[in-house]
């Protein structure tokens, strides 16, 4: 029954013409539209995201933060739209995804080494350029932990901090992190963040988040994507520029304050809606 409607509602649609984003628009979407059992969640959605940016995504319970991302990661199929990287199809686009659950993201049967060069393999890359990539990685993480175990003989935050070595391993032209930090003590938290931030910092690489934790939200972003009740809109998005690398110092600075209030006040009016 949800397929018919479904059929019916597109077929009513009309065809939109494609319009590009502005300059420095990296991801561009234009009449996503996405149904569940009949209902929308998104529906003729539009939406710019920037390139070389840190974009949060956060809104209220319900509202498809994480489908949002898995639809423009290519993890869940959308029902009509286009999304277009820098002009090009998700296929012909570089990306890393980090999962928020780390122990179903990892291979058990393969050492966590194996695991972080995994993309690397997959590429074809030789040897000396899979040791070399590791050896950056290892140094950029500053990884204290034996990579030669497997994944289950090692902590949560050393499990996710391999997952994110994983999705960076390639080289991502756009990395999604799907709330990463969800099932991480408040040290391990800090810990990455610091080294997203790091990354960010050397290479650039645009980079997807979502949250449920609106501190964290504004934190690490560059802009606040912040979204409505389904059927999802942009509700606003909020442009945070203070200098990175951002610390805890940051969290009492009064730009950062006056940010996050702007958000949770967009934030309660459309839960209130």
């Amino acid at each position: 029954m949800a397929e018919v409607l479904n059929s019916l509602v597109f077929a009513d649609m009309p065809v939109r013409q494609f319009k590009p984003g502005p300059a420095g628009t990296h991801i561009t979407i234009r009449g996503l539209t996405k149904y569940f059992a009949g209902w929308p969640l998104y529906e003729n959605f539009d939406l710019d995201i920037p390139k070389n940016k840190i974009v949060s995504v956060f809104g209220p319970n319900g509202c498809g933060k994480s489908t949002l991302i898995n639809m423009i990661a290519g993890l869940v199929p959308i029902d009509a739209g286009e999304i277009l990287f820098d002009g090009k199809s998700l296929k012909d686009t570089k990306i890393g995804y980090v999962f928020q659950n780390y122990r179903e993201a990892l291979f058990p049967w393969m050492r966590t080494i194996d695991n972080i060069a995994y993309p690397l393999k997959l590429e074809g890359k030789s040897k000396a350029e899979v040791d070399r990539r590791m050896a950056e990685l290892v140094a950029s993480f500053d990884v204290k932990f034996d990579l030669n175990r497997y994944p289950y003989e090692l902590s949560g935050g050393q499990q996710q901090t391999a997952s994110i070595m994983r999705a960076l391993a390639p080289k991502p032209e756009v990395l999604f992190l799907d709330e990463p930090f969800s099932a991480l003590d408040f040290e391990m938290t800090l810990f990455i963040r610091e080294k997203l931030q790091e990354v960010f910092m050397q290479t650039g690489t645009t980079m997807l988040l979502v949250s449920h934790d609106l501190e964290e939200a504004v934190y690490l972003a560059d802009q606040v994507l912040l979204l409505t009740k389904r059927p999802t809109r942009v509700a606003e998005i909020l442009h945070y520029n203070d200098a990175r690398p951002r610390s805890t110092e940051t969290l009492s600075e009064p730009s950062f304050i006056t940010a996050k209030k702007r958000s949770l006040e967009i934030f309660q009016r459309e839960v209130r809606r």
